[in-house]
């Protein structure tokens, strides 16, 4: 995008949502428009195996991504119902072991909601705070394990800020612990590698549309399914794994699986453009007083970047950055006037938080969109400041 166009949108809002690839669009529209593939993937005739058939197709990709076996893999709506199914399922069905459970204070809505209503059932939740850059202290997570501890459940790479946590460790010492590690990896999958050969992880929840995928399908891996128990939270067929009911949306899993085929190529060039943009974003704000880097320097997704700008009002910030598309956090949360939980488990106050904006690129961000972006965002700043000027400590 050229510096002078201003009035085009730029969307610099990947951690929302990726765009759909094109090619996961044309393997859609390929099926949608497919006279002979149309057959609900369950029925035992040869149309319905032949739909069947492009279901395992895709699910091999998926599974090959992450390298885990696909008898391990199961398709659902996305990843909150994969979060939900992993931390509501397995704490039911394992409840004999303990009524115990650890997450943290930062997790995604789809996490924290469901560890909300188990507290309600009855089941005591411990919620561990980072440290001021969003990262886990492990020794918190060691001290925090009890004989009566069933689950772990930790994201991997933050929404809002980035953050990764180590979750090869945090997997070591929940399989050290035999307690049952799940990780929302709804932000990670297609974008860092994952091995869950190598990982001990238990449950591990998987969203398309982060990694340029079709929304309203995601994936639950679960590891030796045949031991690894979940109660159905929805009741209905026997689709997948007796855990999942309902007919497989045929078109959107080819897509998923094209858009882990594409993960797989495009990864370390995907990697080394979110670090090129990062560094280059980064270059551009050095030097410039009263802008503050919201989470981990090192240990953070280079996609992701959320900044704040200390007496800056973050909805007139919003609206004079129109028309870049950036959030002020999670856009599960967007419509919600309460300030951000991540943020403030970061130790920020509400000014801090309200002048907080998170820009997260895409692989079709190039350095001049950063330079566009950021021509906006110090020019809107630096306005918002001059107009309210008594708003300005920290």
């Amino acid at each position: 995008m050229s510096g002078n166009n201003r009035t085009r949108k730029l969307y610099m809002d990947g951690a929302a949502t990726m765009p759909t690839d094109p090619e996961v669009i044309e393997s859609m529209l390929a099926c949608l428009n497919n006279k002979e593939l149309f057959a609900n993937p369950s029925s035992v005739h040869v149309s319905g195996r032949d739909a069947m058939q492009k279901i395992e197709k895709a699910r091999d990709r998926i599974s090959k991504l992450i390298n885990a076996n696909k008898e391990d893999l199961i398709f659902t709506s996305g990843a909150t119902e994969s979060n939900n199914l992993a931390i509501i399922g397995s704490a039911k069905f394992r409840a004999d072991h303990g009524k115990h459970l650890i997450t943290m204070t930062t997790e995604h809505k789809a996490v924290s909601g469901p560890f909300d209503y188990l507290e309600e059932e009855g089941f005591e939740v411990t919620r561990l705070r980072p440290g001021t850059d969003g990262l886990l202290d492990i020794r918190q997570l060691k001290k925090a394990i009890r004989e009566d501890t069933q689950l772990v459940s930790i994201m991997h790479i933050n929404n809002e800020i980035g953050a990764i946590q180590n979750i090869s460790e945090i997997a070591s010492i929940c399989k050290d612990q035999d307690v049952l590690f799940h990780c929302d990896a709804a932000q990670s999958v297609g974008k860092i590698s994952i091995d869950l050969i190598e990982l001990p992880i238990d449950l591990l929840s998987i969203s398309a549309h982060k990694f340029y995928g079709p929304q309203g399908i995601g994936a639950l891996f679960i590891r030796e399914a045949h031991k690894v128990k979940l109660l159905p939270i929805t009741h209905g067929g026997e689709q997948e794994m007796w855990v999942r009911p309902g007919t497989l949306p045929l078109h959107q899993i080819i897509g998923f699986g094209v858009a882990a085929k594409l993960a797989m190529t495009r990864m370390r060039e995907d990697l080394l453009l979110m670090k090129d943009l990062s560094n280059h974003f980064f270059e551009k704000i050095r030097g410039l007083p009263d802008i503050f880097l919201n989470g981990p320097d090192k240990s953070r997704y280079p996609g992701i970047i959320n900044i704040r700008a200390p007496g800056v009002n973050g909805e007139s910030l919003l609206l004079l950055l129109e028309p870049l598309c950036v959030a002020q956090g999670s856009a599960c949360n967007s419509r919600n006037s309460e300030p951000s939980l991540v943020l403030r488990e970061l130790g920020l106050n509400d000014h801090e938080i309200q002048s907080s904006v998170r820009f997260s690129f895409t692989r079709n961000t190039t350095r001049d969109d950063v330079d566009f972006a950021l021509e906006k965002y110090i020019s809107a700043v630096n306005q918002l400041k001059k107009n309210y000027p008594s708003n300005t400590n920290e």
